[in-house]
Formats: structure tokens, sequence, C-alpha cells
């Protein structure tokens, strides 16, 4: 493909999305939503006010103002500087944590899958990582994390692990799912039959071919993980205070709600809920576009409403 096509086919495509966009404005609010708590996370220090973990015992719980717009907490400090800090805590751990378990469990699915009806030790293999994968959904989400971090003790390393694990199961079974179709294919069987390695088929057509349900899953499992990680915190089990984390911030601020302190629970427990919505909105978009027959049927509507609006 020359350069002039491959520049016409990239335009094409982000002319669709933008397309997408408009035609469904859900999607638009998830990406704008994520966007602002990126550039969050990345200009913090030029957003926030105030230093985000120094206490002032002389604005104990002072009601949101000028001064301080959500107000502060217990121990004084701003809460709108904490919660413009947080998404650099939340964001990073969910990232690599998710990244992980997709990563890993979308190489165990694809091997899981494509060795299912193989005879010998890959077959027994193949079983071994399903009924692996049955024992840890066995267990609570939640409580398998909390165990996770008890055993590994209280770190941003251990809660990123912890949710590494709890999601793993997850993508394995989507993509084994996804690999038991797509190993039927005619291009697979006729790559085998010609002598390609399983490695090469797995990696240049199974593999390739059946990523399009992890990745609208990213999305959504990246929201999950911050409120995991919202909840670990919550517990004490997660960061700690006074590092800004939305979950610590809600369990420092929710016992000042029965004296009518409302603002240092309520402020970072919007922020958190808006930005999971905000995910899971990108989730859906990315598992509209990654769809072939879905993608074909949205731009069929979004054509029609094109023709349709253009004067007679």
């Amino acid at each position: 493909m020359s350069i002039r096509a491959a520049d016409t086919a990239a335009r094409g495509r982000l002319h669709f999305f933008l397309s997408v966009l408009r035609a469904r404005p859900s999607f638009a609010l998830g990406y704008a939503i994520v966007a602002v708590i990126c550039l969050c996370a990345i200009f913090a220090p030029l957003i926030a006010p105030y230093d985000p973990v120094k206490a002032d015992p002389a604005n104990f719980l002072k009601p949101p103002s000028w001064s301080h717009i959500m107000g502060t907490d217990a121990t004084g400090m701003d809460i709108f500087s904490r919660i413009i800090y947080a998404p650099r805590i939340d964001l990073a751990i969910a990232l690599a944590g998710t990244l992980i378990s997709a990563v890993l469990g979308s190489l165990l699915g694809a091997a899981a899958g494509y060795y299912q009806t193989r005879r010998g030790i890959w077959s027994f293999a193949a079983g071994f990582i399903m009924r692996a994968s049955d024992v840890l959904q066995a267990f609570p989400v939640f409580v398998f994390a909390i165990a996770v971090v008890a055993v590994l003790g209280q770190s941003l390393y251990s809660v990123v692990i912890a949710v590494a694990f709890v999601n793993t199961p997850i993508y394995l079974r989507l993509m084994r799912s996804q690999v038991l179709s797509v190993r039927r294919m005619r291009y697979v069987e006729a790559a085998y039959v010609a002598g390609v390695s399983d490695r090469a088929i797995l990696m240049r057509h199974v593999i390739p071919n059946s990523l399009a349900p992890v990745l609208a899953q990213l999305s959504v499992n990246i929201g999950w993980a911050i409120l995991l990680t919202a909840g670990l915190s919550f517990i004490g089990a997660g960061v700690e205070a006074p590092t800004p984390e939305w979950g610590s911030m809600i369990a420092m601020g929710y016992q000042n709600v029965i004296t009518g302190h409302w603002w240092p629970s309520i402020f970072p427990g919007l922020a958190l809920a808006i930005t999971v919505f905000g995910f899971a909105l990108i989730g859906s978009s990315v598992e509209v576009l990654a769809d072939p027959s879905r993608r074909r049927t949205l731009g069929g509507q979004i054509q029609g409403r094109q023709d349709a609006a253009k004067p007679g």
C-alpha cells in the first residue's frame, strides 16, 4: 500500500470514528470524561491550588467556599486538590493491573482454546488452565483481592497484582471462546495443512482475529479496576492515607457525614462514579467499532441519516 493510500485509509477511519461520536453522543461523553480524568492526572500540579497531602488544622472541615471549592477534610487538606491528584494513583494501578491480566489471560486463553482438541500433554495443559481458572472464579472477587494483598503485604504493587489476578480469568475465557470459533476457519485449517507451526498460526492468524472482545473488555475492566482499588483502600487494604486516592478519601470522610459534613466523602465518590461510567461508555463504543457486523450496521445508519439530511 502506498503512503497516499495509507493516508486516505487513515482519514477514512478517522472520519467514520467522528461520525460515530456524532451519531452516538453517549460514546462522545465517555471519551470526554476519560480525557478530562487523564488531563487531571497529567497536569495535576498545575491544576491543584493546594498541596494534596499538606494538613492544615486551622481549616478543619471547612465547607465548600471560594478558597476551597470542595471544602476541606478532617485534617484540613483541600478536597479538590486531592481529587485532582487521585487519578495518578487510581489510573496507574488500574492500567497496570488490567494490561497484565489482559496479556496473561489472552495468551493462556488462546493456548487453552487452540490445544483443547489435541491429544497428550497439550490437551492436559489446556484442561489444567481451565480448571485453575474455575478455582480462581469460585472465590468472591473482592475477598480474593483482599487475600492477595494480605499475603503480599499492603503496597501499590500488591494492589496491582491483586487487580491482575482477579481479572485474568475474564480475559482467559473471552479469548478461549473466540479462539474456539476462529480455529475452525478455513484459513487457519489451510495454514495447519500447509505445515505452518502452531506458534505461527496462533500469533499470525488466531490471536489477531480473536482480540475484538478483549479490546472491548479492556475499558470496562479499567473502570472496574479503579472501583476495586477504591474498595480496597476504603477498608484499609489498598492505598494508605494520606496519599490522594478516591477510596481512602471516602473512608476518611464518611464518618463525618453523620455530623452534617458531607463534602469529604461525597465529592470523591462522585469523581469515582463518573470515571467508572466514562470507561464503561468507552467500552461500549469499542465493542461496536471492533465488531465488523455492528460496525457495518452503524455505518448504514449514519449514511441513511446523512442522505435524509440532504436537501431534496
